[in-house]
C-alpha cells in the first residue's frame, strides 16, 4: 500500500517517564491517512513504522498511538543534530514504512 509523502508542522513536546521523552504530534487532519497505511504497515500494538525528516536529519522510527492521535518520537540524536529542543517548532516529512522500502 502506497501512501504519498506526508508533511506537516509540530511543536516538540515533552513526555516524562522513567526518563524524559520528546515527541511531535501529529496533526488530526493526517491521522485518518496513517491509520489507512497502518492496515498493511503496523507491526502490533498500534505502533506505525516511518521514516521521517526533519531539518536535514532524516531517521526510522514508529509513531505511537496516543488519545487518538500518534507522537513521533524525537530522537536525542535528530535533537542534536538540528538544534531543537521541547517547545520549538518544527517541520517533519515522514513516510509511513520501514527504511530502505
Amino acid at each position: 500500500m502506497s501512501v504519498k509523502p506526508i508533511r506537516f508542522e509540530a511543536t516538540i513536546i515533552e513526555w516524562r517517564g522513567p526518563a524524559p521523552f520528546f515527541f511531535a504530534t501529529v496533526p488530526d487532519d493526517l491521522v485518518a491517512e496513517i491509520r489507512y497505511a497502518s492496515l498493511s504497515e503496523s507491526y502490533g500494538w498500534g505502533v506505525v513504522p516511518v521514516v521521517a525528516t526533519v531539518g536535514r536529519t532524516e531517521f526510522s522510527t514508529s509513531l505511537f498511538p496516543r488519545d487518538g492521535t500518534y507522537l513521533l518520537p524525537i530522537k536525542a540524536a535528530v535533537q542534536r543534530a538540528e538544534g531543537v529542543g521541547p517547545g520549538d517548532r518544527i517541520d517533519v516529512g515522514m513516510r509511513i514504512g520501514r527504511a530502505g522500502r
